[in-house]
């Protein structure tokens, strides 16, 4: 079974950053891609980016792209997003996801999400 658990989510002034987290066991970091869908509110769902699981490239859609940053720690079984330079419109439910990496079509497993607010 598939487990993932975000955190990091909350409120966030304009031009800020955060970091978000997702906790998910050996197995699934290391045979499925992991990756970070948005929804914001009122609008579809939106991927981010995602890792792949054996060489760790990742991949990123223009939605974010030059302000987020994906990483994993093997250690912590732990994939995370950072975001800079925050703006009102990152304003969002943040989704990790696992399966094959498709950030358009979506993959075949989420969380249930983390808030971001960016709000001054």
């Amino acid at each position: 079974q598939v487990q993932l658990v975000e955190s990091g989510g909350g409120l966030v002034q304009p031009g800020g950053s955060l970091r978000l987290s997702c906790a998910t066991s050996k197995f699934t970091l290391e045979h499925y891609s992991i990756g970070w869908f948005r929804r914001a509110p009122g609008k579809k769902r939106e991927g981010i980016s995602c890792v792949d699981p054996g060489n760790g490239r990742a991949v990123y859609t223009d939605s974010m792209k030059g302000r987020v940053t994906i990483s994993r720690d093997a250690q912590k079984n732990t994939v995370y997003l950072q975001i800079l330079s925050a703006k009102p419109e990152d304003t969002a439910t943040y989704y990790c996801a696992a399966g094959d990496c498709d950030l358009y079509n979506g993959m075949d497993y989420y969380g249930k999400g983390t808030l971001v607010t960016v709000s001054s």
